[in-house]
């Protein structure tokens, strides 16, 4: 059952580093389910880089940089919160927060898609907490994505610069995560290196997938199917 959950999960990550997006929350909780809260944050990170490598790649010629550089430092200050938060906590306090932070993250999917108003502050007072939080997030949990869409949305991207400008911004904070999940945390091991190998399969056929249905999904349907199967996977990780 735990290994079904992890190529699901990671299946479904490549189709998010192809660009389809909305699917990390739901990655999370069934690695989470998989391998233990604590254990998942670490276990994730190679994959994600693995998926954050296709992606620069493939998107490279749309990074607008400009919004990097201004989103960037608020992140960092936010990974270095998280790793003090995280770094002692128990495993059942830490998948209370895991969860946490994914009901968080659903309650601003939910509300941004259900917001009526276009109108969204750019100034710095706005960049600066939502990165901040978006650093803390993706340091506890891998679960920045819905800070970080409000933030590249506000910033009236397009398409495949929304995609390919987030493709370099996680690129680097997950490189830049590496060693706090190695040296401090101790999440990432010589096992969890071994399972990582054993995902690589998943990851590229999610890749490969993600690339050929990114434009013909029925976003709307799409949408709900992952909020109310991610509500009920961190139910399910609370209980556990």
């Amino acid at each position: 059952m735990a290994w079904s959950l992890a190529f699901t999960a990671t299946f479904l990550m490549g189709t998010s580093k192809a660009g389809l997006k909305g699917l990390a929350t739901f990655n999370v909780t069934l690695l989470a389910l998989a391998f233990g809260a604590r254990m998942s944050t670490g276990l994730i990170i190679p994959l994600l880089i693995v998926g954050d490598i296709f992606a620069v790649i493939y998107y490279n010629r749309h990074t607008q940089w400009k919004y990097i550089v201004k989103f960037l430092p608020w992140m960092i200050s936010g990974i270095l919160i998280g790793v003090i938060l995280g770094k002692d906590l128990p495993e059942q306090e830490f998948k209370l927060g895991m969860v946490i932070v994914i009901f968080i993250s659903l309650g601003l999917l939910i509300w941004w898609d259900k917001r009526k108003s276009s109108q969204i502050p750019t100034h710095w007072l706005f960049a600066g907490p939502i990165g901040i939080m978006a650093g803390i997030c993706t340091m506890i949990g891998n679960l920045a994505g819905a800070f970080t869409n409000i933030f590249f949305l506000a910033m009236r991207l397009p398409k495949n610069e929304f995609v390919g400008t987030a493709a370099w911004l996680f690129f680097i904070t997950n490189l830049f995560k590496l060693p706090f999940h190695i040296f401090v945390w101790k999440t990432i091991t010589w096992e969890t290196l071994l399972i990582n190998v054993k995902l690589l399969p998943a990851i590229a056929l999610g890749l490969i997938t993600g690339v050929l249905v990114v434009k013909r999904i029925n976003d709307k349907n799409y949408k709900r199917f992952i909020l109310i199967v991610t509500g009920i996977g961190a139910v399910v990780m609370l209980i556990r």
